[in-house]
């Protein structure tokens, strides 16, 4: 397996399919910057699905074994569902999944059950309708993500749910969301708020710890440990004792683990990132475009990218990293 210079392979493949999204959350979309007014890419910006089959391919030859679709908000890029079901001809790739905010996850499930697709991850950080709809920006409520997640249960697929916490804002649901998702077998996942894009007013004050998270579970639900060791898994994994449902904490915030980091990341513009807080990545479009690479050359060149990264972000997080310019969520997805 191709191994950068740390010993980390790279296994895991995120693909941002658009800079779109029809939210403006304000962890990774504030509509403070993200209006009506905010110019978003032109779709020829986008790499086109053929450009992407071509990493991919290069990518599984380097290890990859799983690929995660993104935003923006992947549901509303043209062609999606018939480049699902073109990636089952990569063989060696064990899974596929979808990461969405669930607004047209209802209308579309069925379409892309049929073309492959076996689980989705959704975003949703809160029940609260008002508090729900302030933190999406567009005043929506929860109950359009909640019916797509139980028409995708109702699919047949896997399914996650993520929640970001942050003190002040949404803290008040902790509880709430974890008893919801208890009640119906779903996995949610509690993500300290991360610093990442430029825009989302990030401080350490407004952190919720993945202690303090366990701390407050605790004053309700009885829970233990699966697998707390981020070596296997970027959440570590926690049961509820009556075996209803799994929760999980992601805590790259308090306990970061980019020592055993395995993703690659595209951006919707087709740059290349080796870490979600990066700031620069290397455009791939010219070496697909116009006198484009032989596949051998690609294959190369990404090889000698993944080698010489030695992203270490969330380990050396300080008080200024977060002033450094960093690529947007919207481009480059969580």
């Amino acid at each position: 397996m191709l191994q950068d210079q740390h010993g980390r392979g790279v296994t895991d493949l995120r693909i941002s399919l658009t800079d779109r999204c029809n939210l403006r959350c304000t962890y990774c979309m504030p509509k403070e910057v993200f209006g009506p007014d905010y110019v978003f890419l032109r779709k020829d910006q986008w790499l086109h699905f053929h450009e992407l089959d071509r990493v991919v391919e290069a990518f599984v030859e380097l290890g990859v074994r799983k690929i995660r679709l993104t935003g923006g908000e992947p549901l509303l890029r043209p062609g999606l569902v018939k480049y699902i079901e073109g990636m089952r001809r990569f063989r060696q790739i064990e899974d596929i999944a979808l990461t969405t905010n669930g607004l047209r996850l209802a209308e579309k499930v069925g379409d892309l059950r049929d073309a492959g697709l076996k689980r989705v991850t959704v975003s949703l950080d809160a029940l609260d309708a008002d508090l729900c709809g302030r933190m999406n920006g567009r005043g929506i409520g929860p109950n359009v993500v909640l019916a797509g997640i139980e028409a995708a249960r109702a699919a047949g697929f896997g399914v996650k749910v993520n929640m970001v916490v942050e003190r002040g804002a949404n803290d008040s649901q902790i509880l709430p969301m974890a008893r919801y998702f208890k009640e119906r077998g779903v996995t949610l996942r509690f993500i300290e708020f991360m610093d990442a894009g430029n825009y989302n007013h990030w401080s350490l004050e407004r952190v919720v710890s993945g202690r303090e998270i366990l701390d407050r579970l605790a004053e309700e639900l009885e829970f233990e440990p699966v697998d707390v060791s981020s070596a296997r898994e970027v959440a570590k994994r926690y049961a509820y004792k009556d075996g209803s449902a799994e929760f999980g904490l992601i805590t790259s915030v308090t306990q970061p683990f980019c020592g055993g980091c395995t993703r690659a990341r595209i951006s919707a513009d087709g740059r290349l990132f080796t870490c979600l807080f990066a700031s620069e990545g290397v455009d791939l479009k010219p070496w697909l475009r116009g006198d484009a690479l032989p596949q051998d050359e690609l294959l190369g060149r990404l090889a000698a990218i993944w080698r010489g990264r030695s992203d270490r972000y969330s380990e050396v997080r300080s008080a200024a990293t977060p002033r450094l310019g960093k690529v947007e969520m919207s481009y480059i997805g969580g």
